[in-house]
């Protein structure tokens, strides 16, 4: 065995062994060639079901274009007609007007929750499953049936007030209270945001908690200058992902109060469907896409820019990343 070892050195030395190792590669298929063959079906998903209907959606955005005659190019009057729509500018008030009630209470919930379920007693196996099987069905066809049923001028809601005295009101028929319905159904789905809430208190080291004790903190002390703190990374993504998700929301308004009563529900996603697919604007509606797009990149971009003020990472010396 020494004896073959010794030759195989030799003939490495002379050349040998490296010529030999090269015909054996020359055979085989390159590394990047096969990883590129592992990523072929998402790459050609990617191109043929998402990036191509991009190019499509800013094409037609500068188009006059109905389904039912070819697209005809009219430059920036789609966009010149949006500054003009009066029905634009009260589903861009609506959509904001969701986005900074209903993000900030579905966090607040979502983290009450998970501070809740970060103890270790008999059976929060089966608590921490219950408070998530609602977003498991959150944002399907059958919850937004059941909440206007809920909400109904005959639903449970009405059944309960008129218990405590409270005269019986149509909530989603109602104006005033639409829109509230609609903000209560998002933050009753928190369970997403919850989890990952809670995977980040597992993160934070016990024995921070325990110095702080030792210095005579306060609960609500150890709140604000531990917990928030540790959490902000985790805070930052979802804020982030909650204001993405309220911006497109589009299931809950369609079904539940299908943009009424007198527009007061018409998100920025319905209204950008009843220009598609009621009036048959595909060019108008690619347009109001566009603008969509625009404004979740610019609020996606300054909450990156406003997180270095108040996120902080945690790094091998402890100190501010």
């Amino acid at each position: 065995m020494r004896t073959q070892t010794v030759r195989l050195a030799d003939k490495v030395e002379s050349g040998a062994g490296v010529k030999a190792v090269s015909r054996w590669t020359k055979g085989r298929w390159n590394a990047p060639v096969v990883g590129y063959l592992f990523i072929a079906p998402w790459l050609l998903g990617f191109l043929i079901l998402q990036l191509w209907p991009i190019i499509q959606s800013f094409y037609l955005s500068f188009t006059d274009f109905s389904l039912l005659e070819p697209a005809r190019w009219i430059g920036m009057k789609n966009y010149r007609d949006i500054s003009h729509d009066r029905l634009f500018f009260n589903s861009l008030k609506v959509t904001f007007l969701y986005v900074a009630t209903s993000v900030p209470l579905k966090l607040l919930a979502a983290l009450l929750v998970a501070m809740l379920l970060n103890r270790q007693i008999r059976g929060i196996s089966f608590y921490r499953t219950i408070i998530y099987l609602p977003s498991l069905i959150g944002g399907s066809l059958a919850v937004a049936v059941l909440w206007r049923n809920i909400f109904g001028l005959n639903g449970f809601i009405n059944h309960l007030v008129v218990l405590v005295g409270i005269a019986p009101k149509n909530w989603i028929g109602t104006p005033s209270t639409a829109l509230g319905t609609l903000v209560l159904l998002t933050a009753w789905q928190f369970g997403s945001a919850m989890i990952i809430f809670l995977a980040g208190l597992k993160q934070i080291p016990a024995e921070l908690y325990e110095a702080a004790s030792v210095d005579g903190a306060s609960p609500l002390r150890k709140f604000v200058s531990i917990t928030l703190p540790m959490l902000s990374p985790v805070i930052l993504f979802n804020l982030v992902m909650g204001i993405i998700s309220a911006f497109q929301m589009f299931t809950s308004a369609f079904v539940v109060t299908n943009g009424g009563p007198i527009n007061s529900t018409e998100m920025f996603a319905l209204f950008l469907y009843n220009k598609a697919f009621g009036s048959l604007q595909m060019g108008y509606a690619s347009a109001l896409a566009w603008i969509l797009l625009v404004i979740i990149g610019v609020a996606t971009a300054l909450n990156f820019l406003a997180s270095k003020y108040w996120v902080f990472y945690e790094t091998e010396t402890g100190g501010r990343k």
